[in-house]
């Protein structure tokens, strides 16, 4: 017996879906998370890989049908059949991918909204405020201090031709790599002294552009010990290339044993230095 078209396109649709969904989840080509950013990001990341699983193999094996069952067969002269149109079938790729586009569209907002991406847009006061912080990727560390009573570790971020430099204000500890403690709330207030740069940390899904005249706030919070690279992802002149940095993510303790260490406040006083 014959199977309808209809069924077998329906069957066939049924089984990408099904091997798409399963691909986005259970398939991790990302760098381990380590931040509290991550698993948001990597959310909207796995509906992606699985749209583009589905959407991938349908085409590739769509291309190789073709191929094979309309193929020239040996002898034959003629020539291909005319078809003038299809109007339900260019009504249904057309929907179906507008629909796909509308809902990642949405869906990306808001996942970019959740990471704190639209609060310079929706705060209508700092509109036209070049010279004055932009928050991003986060809560700021006003709302970070209200609503988790954790203190928020301030770090100045100075992005150059070809390095980060980063200071510690309340310990007068600059350093050429990021340390933090995990599981406190960071906020990085950078500036670039030259052309533009990028802050980019793939572990904790976060970049940022550093741009000159223009101070940005970049607020995390690291949830995973370890070392991470911190990568400069905007091409700042011959050698963009190495300008890499290191973000190190302490146990509490170690970070302030670190500070006590590197402060010359806490040795010359011989105090805990306030993170804040």
């Amino acid at each position: 017996m014959r199977i309808p078209a209809a069924i077998l396109t329906l069957i066939t649709g049924m089984v990408l879906v099904l091997a798409g969904l399963w691909v986005g989840q259970n398939v991790n080509v990302l760098p381990v998370d380590a931040s509290a950013n991550a698993p948001v990001y990597d959310e909207l990341f796995k509906v992606l890989f699985s749209i583009g699983t589905i959407l991938f193999v349908g085409i590739v094996g769509l291309i190789a049908y073709s191929l094979v069952r309309f193929r020239r067969r040996p002898g034959d002269q003629s020539d291909g059949e005319a078809i003038e149109g299809n109007l339900p079938l260019e009504i249904l790729w057309t929907a179906i991918p507008a629909v796909v586009v509308l809902f990642v569209g949405i869906y990306s907002y808001d996942i970019y909204d959740r990471m704190g991406g639209m609060a310079p847009l929706n705060d209508h006061s700092m509109h036209g405020m070049a010279h004055e912080e932009r928050t991003w990727a986060g809560i700021s560390p006003v709302s970070l201090d209200e609503e988790s009573g954790i203190t928020p570790l301030s770090v100045d971020v100075t992005a150059m031709q070809f390095a980060f430099i980063f200071h510690y204000p309340n310990a007068e500890i600059t350093s050429g790599e990021l340390h933090v403690p995990a599981g406190q709330p960071i906020a990085l207030r950078m500036q670039a002294n030259d052309v533009i740069h990028a802050f980019w940390v793939p572990q904790f899904r976060l970049k940022q552009d550093v741009i000159p005249g223009q101070p940005t706030l970049l607020s995390f919070t690291a949830t995973r010990p370890g070392r991470y690279p911190i990568v400069c992802a905007e091409l700042c002149g011959p050698y963009h290339g190495g300008m890499r940095s290191t973000v190190i993510v302490d146990e509490p303790e170690t970070f302030q044993a670190w500070v006590n260490q590197n402060s010359p406040i806490a040795s010359a006083n011989n105090v805990t230095p306030v993170q804040s």
